[in-house]
C-alpha cells in the first residue's frame, strides 16, 4: 500500500483521468445517462421528488446522499430556494443544502429551473467528483478528506466556515495535531484559534492549499499508518515502524501561517 500523501497526489495530480475512469464505471455511466436524459423534462419540485433516480443522483452530487430519506426537509429546501435571507436553506449551517437549492432553483426560475447547465452537466460534474472521493475513501479515509478539502478550500473565508463542516474541521484538527475533544469546546474560541494558526485568506491559493494538505496527509499517516515500513531497515536496525523517511522529511519541512 502507498502512503496517504502519495495516494492523494496520484489522484489529485491526474484529476481529469481519475474522473474519466469513474465516469466509465457501468453503474455511474448508467445513472448519468438517465439523469441527463430526464432532468430537462422536470418542471417542478414535485416532479423531481417523484423520480427516485433523479432525486438520489442530485443529492449524491451535492454530498447529501445520506439525507435522501429526509424528503420533507429536502422539499422545504427546494421550495423556499435561497432568494430570501429567511429561506430554510439559508438558515442551515450546512451549506450543501443551499447549494442544492441554487442548482435546482425552482423558487426563482420555476419550470425553467432544470434547463440551465448547472442543473444538468453541472450536477454530473459534481456527481463524478463525489463518486471519485467516495471510492478513494474506501481505501483510505484520509485521501477522501484531502480531496474534499481541496475541492472546498476556496469557499473558506473564516474559521467558522471550517467548523460548520465536519469534514473540513476534521482535516484542520489533524493538520494542527489537535485532540478530537477540542470539538466540544466553545465555538468562538475554536474559530479564533483556527484563524490564528491558519492563513485563512490563503485558502484561495492552490499552492497554499497544497502545502496544507501535505501537512494533513503526513499527520494522518502518523495517526493511521497505511503501511509498515522501517526507515532504518537498510541499516540492519529494527527501530522505527510505519513512517517512511520521506514522510518524516515532509512533516519537518511543512510550515503553516501563524504560530
Amino acid at each position: 500500500m502507498t502512503t496517504t500523501y502519495i495516494s492523494y497526489q496520484q489522484i489529485s495530480g491526474n484529476i481529469g483521468k481519475s474522473i474519466e475512469r469513474i465516469s466509465q464505471k457501468p453503474d455511474v455511466a448508467r445513472e448519468t445517462e438517465y439523469y441527463l436524459s430526464r432532468i430537462g423534462e422536470i418542471k417542478s419540485v414535485d416532479e423531481f421528488m417523484a423520480d427516485t433516480r433523479l432525486y438520489n443522483y442530485a443529492l449524491k452530487a451535492h454530498g447529501l446522499e445520506d439525507m435522501a430519506y429526509a424528503k420533507a426537509l429536502i422539499r422545504k429546501v427546494l421550495t423556499e430556494g435561497v432568494s430570501s435571507e429567511d429561506a430554510f436553506a439559508n438558515q442551515l449551517s450546512d451549506s450543501r443544502y443551499a447549494g442544492l437549492a441554487e442548482t435546482l432553483n425552482f423558487e426563482a426560475f420555476g419550470e425553467a429551473a432544470t434547463s440551465f447547465t448547472k442543473a444538468q452537466q453541472g450536477v454530473v460534474d459534481m456527481y463524478m467528483r463525489q463518486s471519485l472521493e467516495e471510492e478513494a475513501g474506501e481505501d483510505n479515509t484520509g485521501v477522501r478528506l484531502a480531496l474534499y478539502f481541496e475541492r472546498n478550500a476556496s469557499k473558506i473565508t473564516s474559521g467558522y466556515d471550517i467548523l460548520a463542516d465536519d469534514a473540513l474541521a476534521e482535516v484542520a484538527r489533524v493538520a494542527l495535531d489537535l485532540p478530537d475533544e477540542i470539538a466540544a469546546s466553545d465555538i468562538d474560541k475554536q474559530a479564533q484559534y483556527l484563524e490564528k494558526r491558519l492563513s485563512i485568506e490563503e485558502f484561495q491559493d492552490p499552492e497554499y492549499v497544497g502545502k496544507f494538505l501535505e501537512r494533513f496527509t503526513a499527520m494522518w499517516e502518523l495517526k493511521n499508518p497505511s503501511q509498515n515500513y522501517d526507515p532504518l531497515a537498510v541499516f540492519g536496525s529494527s527501530a522505527g515502524h510505519g513512517i517512511s523517511a520521506d514522510l518524516l522529511i515532509s512533516i519537518n519541512s511543512l510550515k503553516l501561517g501563524g504560530s
